[in-house]
């Protein structure tokens, strides 16, 4: 992901969340150098994942698929890549969160091998409320 690519992450990230991040944040995470990628379907940014690591550790910040292009494969493809950079920069682990209401991430997680070790109250906005976070991890 380079700044080039902002305007259209930004639209993915905005029909995709309730709560979306903002230009600030996606402009900070590559500012800071974290693992920042997009996918490409057909010529058109498609998806986009952001990884941070440290200390042995990666944490899996954003994980994104157009919801139109949902169902084919592609967020599989983007995160056994953040799987693959996280294990090259020496981290062990590699947590997330991920909203119990989001059945299709929970899905793809499982599948890769995530097990669920925790839970965060009240964790991410949805424009009404609060919803929990699901605090998944894997072994690298």
């Amino acid at each position: 992901m380079a700044s080039e690519d902002l305007g259209a992450v930004l639209a993915i990230e905005q029909r995709a969340y309730p709560s979306p991040w903002s230009e600030g944040i996606f402009r900070d995470c590559l500012r800071v150098g974290y693992d920042a990628w997009v996918i490409e379907e057909g010529g058109q940014l498609a998806g986009y994942g952001l990884l941070s690591v440290a200390a042995g550790e990666a944490h899996l910040l954003n994980l994104c698929i157009d919801p139109e292009r949902q169902g084919h494969g592609l967020g599989r493809r983007l995160l056994e890549l953040l799987l693959r950079r996280a294990a090259a920069r020496a981290a062990r682990t590699l947590f997330l969160e991920v909203r119990p209401s989001n059945e299709r991430a929970l899905r793809l997680y499982h599948a890769a091998g995530f097990s669920e070790i925790g839970h965060r109250k009240d964790y991410y906005p949805d424009g009404t409320g609060r919803e929990d976070a699901v605090v998944l991890s894997v072994s690298l």
